[in-house]
């Protein structure tokens, strides 16, 4: 059995393979937790008649202000609200590459590949900073 940590474990193949898989399966897991969200808001809202005006009436952006923020959707989404389900959705698409590049800077890691190593979490650092800093 191969160790986890070496180089024939994590072989240029098998990295490409768990790139792809990890991305093909984060964006499933995002569709199904958007689909599911989009489900349970069109029970909740059934009925409700749609503002169609540029700016709705209590939102700044088009959205609520509770679904602009992790630390408002989390809870909200265990209430079961389709919108914050939804957004979760969203959310988990856009982690996807994130986790992506994160696991390529592993990968060349155990490669011992350090030029790579650097320049990928270089582009890591540059994501989560304009992630974070963004948000404000």
């Amino acid at each position: 059995m191969k160790h986890i940590f070496s180089r024939e474990f994590w072989g240029e193949r098998d990295v490409e393979q768990y790139i792809g898989k990890l991305l093909r399966y984060g964006v499933m897991l995002s569709c199904a937790i958007t689909l599911f969200g989009g489900v349970i808001y069109l029970f909740q809202h059934k009925g409700v008649m749609v503002d169609y005006s540029p700016v709705p009436t209590g939102m700044a952006f088009g959205v609520e202000d509770y679904l602009r923020e992790l630390n408002t959707i989390f809870p909200r989404m265990l209430d079961f609200d389709g919108a914050a389900i939804i957004q979760f959705g969203v959310l988990v698409l856009i982690a996807t590459p994130i986790i992506r590049v994160a696991f390529s800077a592993f990968s060349f890691l155990i490669e011992k590949d350090y030029l790579y190593v650097v320049i990928t979490l270089i582009v890591l650092s540059i994501i989560l900073a304009n992630m974070l800093l963004g948000l404000h």
